[in-house]
């Protein structure tokens, strides 16, 4: 029988620091920091939960990033 992987290891990166970021310079920042995927969602946006490792979410209202969260 093949081994288990190993999930991918996520960047030591807290999504509350892109909070009021441009919506722009934050996804060019989080993919600077190792983010393999970064989705920049509209409020209400609905969404799978789903729980992806390396993935970074943005809600952005009016440009900027209102919240961030991991998965």
């Amino acid at each position: 029988m093949a081994p288990i992987p190993a999930p991918s290891a996520e960047p030591q990166d807290s999504p509350d620091g892109y909070v009021g970021l441009d919506a722009e310079r934050a996804e060019h920042l989080a993919r600077e920091r190792g983010w393999t995927t970064v989705r920049s969602l509209e409020p209400g946006t609905v969404i799978t939960m789903e729980y992806r490792v390396g993935r970074l979410n943005f809600e952005v209202t009016d440009g900027r990033v209102a919240r961030a969260w991991k998965g």
